[in-house]
């Protein structure tokens, strides 16, 4: 704690010019007394800290100093900084906070304008738009478990809709497609597996149960990687109405559209073959229609058709 203390004193007085001992002592739950022999220590480590006495005093850098960064050039650090920020909307840690500042601190003066408006050109935000409430907590804990090596367990929920129990050895956790997956090895399977935390109840650790973090073996970067190349992947052929253009240009861009001759256009696109496509292709609404595969072509027939039925006013109690 009190190594975690004094680099986040340092990093505050490399962004600000002066802050008060009193300020400190508040925001590290600690005494004035503490603060000050951990200024002491500071300096003992090489790094000038100068005390301002009076109604305007309080602890500083000395003027001028900066800490070495010779290793980055400029665009290379805010381009750090831009990927923590578009993290964070997804995945926020004190830790990258702190990163960011750091990074700040060792800017020099003259480029720090430039430097801001780098770091504010793009920012690519992962959060979804139901928020993240729901899964932060859920993020926090397995990143707990993660860093002990504990076991966690839950009930979970499959996409047929089966309900069991696990047990799994949590190894990391991954985003993708906007929707965040838990890496872990199941004690009952006996291999690994990818979990989706929306489906996932009842998360614990638990905290009396360690065990030795695995090597993700190359077979299981190649199964993982097998699903989704082309061959493994059907390609959906869609076609939009004219009026529904706007529709295919949003979800797939404007290259992607193939002009017919009866004014309608056709969309190819390569899918895993899920729930989430069918409900993606039953969202696009009646402007659409699957050409191709015909597999696909009658189950989302089928499922409009069940949904048709619950709409029909007899069926209205």
């Amino acid at each position: 704690m009190k190594l975690e203390r004094l680099l986040s004193i340092i990093i505050l007085l490399l962004n600000r010019r002066m802050v008060q001992a009193k300020e400190l002592a508040e925001r590290f739950e600690v005494s004035i007394r503490t603060i000050y022999r951990d200024v002491d220590a500071i300096n003992a480590a090489g790094i000038p800290i100068v005390t301002y006495q009076g109604t305007n005093g309080g602890i500083g850098l000395s003027e001028g100093y900066r800490l070495d960064r010779n290793m980055l050039t400029n665009d290379e650090l805010a381009a750090i900084v831009t990927a923590l920020r578009s993290i964070s909307t997804s995945y926020g840690k004190e830790q990258h906070q702190r990163l960011v500042e750091k990074i700040n601190s060792v800017v020099l003066p003259a480029y720090e304008e430039e430097f801001q408006q780098k770091t504010n050109r793009v920012l690519i935000d992962y959060s979804p738009w139901d928020g993240m409430e729901h899964l932060r907590s859920k993020l926090q804990l397995l990143d707990e478990a993660i860093d002990s090596c504990a076991l966690v367990n839950f009930t979970y929920s499959n996409a047929e809709g089966e309900v069991s129990q696990r047990i799994v050895e949590p190894h990391m956790l991954i985003l993708k497609g906007r929707q965040w997956y838990l890496k872990a090895y199941c004690l009952e399977k006996e291999a690994f597996r990818l979990f989706k935390l929306k489906r996932m109840k009842d998360l614990a650790i638990d905290r009396e149960r360690n065990f030795i973090r695995r090597d993700l073996a190359a077979q299981e970067h190649e199964e993982d990687k097998s699903k989704f190349e082309p061959s493994h992947i059907p390609e959906v052929v869609f076609r939009f109405q004219d009026e529904a253009r706007y529709l295919a240009e949003e979800w797939f861009g404007i290259e992607e559209l193939l002009p017919v001759d009866d004014g309608s256009w056709l969309v190819k696109k390569a899918y895993p073959e899920n729930e989430w496509l069918y409900s993606f292709i039953l969202g696009l609404g009646h402007h659409v229609e699957v050409l191709e595969p015909q597999h696909l072509r009658k189950i989302i027939a089928s499922r409009a058709e069940k949904i048709a039925k619950i709409y029909k006013p007899d069926n209205v109690t």
